[in-house]
C-alpha cells in the first residue's frame, strides 16, 4: 500500500503535545467585527501580513496571515470585506493553541467526538477536500461566538496490506464511529473557525447547511 502519513502532521504533533495553552473565544481580535487594524494593534506590524495564499483545488485567495514566520504561531484570517479587510470571515487555529469547543491539532477522531458529545462525520479521503468534518448537531455545534467549527482529518498510519480501504476514501461521508478511522490513527490536522456573512439577507443566513447559515471557508 502506498505511504500516505503526512510528515506535516507529523510536525504539527510535535509542536501541540504540551496541552497548556488556553483555550481561544470567538471575540476581541478573533471576533467577528475585528479587522487587519485590530490584528496589528495586537499582534504587532511585524507580525501582521497580507496578501494571495493557497487555497483549495490549487487556486489562491485573499488572507491575512499572523505570526508568517513562526509555524507553531502562525495562523490566517479571512475577510467577508476584501477591499477594507474589515469583517472577519474565518481565522485557522495555531497548533500551539486550542480552538473553542477544546479541539486541538493532533486529536484523535475519537477525542473530538467525545468533545461533541456524539457522533459527527466526515469526508472520506485523499482528494481536495478529504477529512473535512462540519458540526450539525451537538456540542460543538453551538458554540460561544456565533463561529462555526470545521475540522480536516488526516491518516498518520497505512492500513494493513489487503484491508479495503473503500469505506474511508474519496468524495463520502464517513461515521466518526466507522472503525477504519482507528485502524489509520487520522488526528486532526487543521481547525478553521468561520462566521456568517453580516451582509447577508435573512433568507441567506437562513439557507447554509451544518453551520445554520452562510459561512465562509477557506
Amino acid at each position: 500500500m502506498i505511504q500516505r502519513t503526512s510528515a506535516a502532521l507529523a510536525a504539527l504533533l510535535v509542536a501541540a503535545a504540551p496541552v497548556a495553552a488556553a483555550e481561544l473565544t470567538c471575540s476581541g481580535a478573533l471576533g467577528p467585527d475585528s479587522s487587519e487594524a485590530r490584528l496589528i494593534e495586537t499582534y504587532g506590524k511585524e507580525n501582521v501580513t497580507t496578501g494571495e495564499v493557497p487555497g483549495a483545488e490549487g487556486e489562491t485567495m485573499l488572507a491575512t496571515t499572523v505570526f508568517p514566520n513562526d509555524e507553531a504561531k502562525s495562523f490566517q484570517v479571512g475577510w467577508w470585506d476584501e477591499e477594507r479587510h474589515e469583517q472577519l470571515a474565518w481565522f485557522t487555529v495555531p497548533a500551539s493553541d486550542v480552538a473553542p469547543g477544546g479541539v486541538q491539532v493532533g486529536q484523535t477522531v475519537a477525542e473530538v467526538q467525545a468533545l461533541n458529545d456524539e457522533p459527527f462525520t466526515l469526508l472520506g479521503f485523499y482528494w481536495d477536500y478529504g477529512g473535512t468534518a462540519g458540526f450539525d448537531s451537538g456540542k460543538l455545534a453551538s458554540l460561544p461566538g456565533d463561529c462555526s467549527l470545521s475540522l480536516t482529518f488526516q491518516p498518520t498510519k497505512d492500513l494493513a496490506a489487503g484491508v479495503d480501504d473503500t469505506p474511508v476514501v474519496g468524495d463520502k461521508e464517513v461515521a466518526s464511529t466507522e472503525p477504519l478511522l482507528v485502524d489509520l490513527d487520522a488526528r486532526v490536522e487543521s481547525i478553521t473557525m468561520s462566521y456568517p456573512d453580516p451582509n447577508a439577507s435573512e433568507e441567506e443566513a437562513g439557507g447554509g447547511e451544518e453551520t445554520g447559515g452562510e459561512t465562509a471557508q477557506p
